[in-house]
């Protein structure tokens, strides 16, 4: 077994983007795989004109920060029936356990940088297929 410990990385480029249940791109900087972060993901993550997320719930919470693109509605709510409109300079909080549903209806990518306290990039979700339809 080997016991030399490794250095840990403070300074941390980008590392290739998933794709994920929900349907964005991810791309982490740090988290358990990038720098074995126990508590914290942080990296950015894009979603593409006229996509939208599947219905998903979190076990943790999450926050973005809009950098860039033109807006993006965020449907939230046990029936996704509260609709808030994110632009860039906008913050978005997502607490625990609320469905939710984020729309790029423009045309150009929505880019968000975004943290969370789940450090993994493959990041539990519970699926919410059935609430898919309320929102148009």
């Amino acid at each position: 077994m080997d016991t030399r410990q490794t250095t840990p990385r403070f300074v941390v480029q980008g590392s290739d983007a998933v794709v994920t249940a929900q349907g964005p791109r991810y791309e982490p900087g740090i988290s358990a795989e990038t720098v074995g972060s126990c508590g914290l993901f942080l990296g950015t993550v894009t979603l593409q004109p006229g996509q939208r997320t599947k219905a998903h719930i979190h076990q943790h919470e999450s926050a973005h920060f809009m950098l860039s693109g033109e807006e993006v509605e965020l449907w939230t709510g046990h029936r996704l029936d509260q609709r808030s409109v994110a632009r860039p300079g906008d913050y978005l909080f997502v607490p625990a356990g609320l469905p939710h549903v984020a729309v790029n209806r423009c045309t150009t990518p929505a880019v968000f940088v975004s943290a969370r306290n789940e450090a993994s990039i493959h990041e539990a979700a519970d699926m919410r297929p059935e609430l898919e339809r309320l929102v148009p």
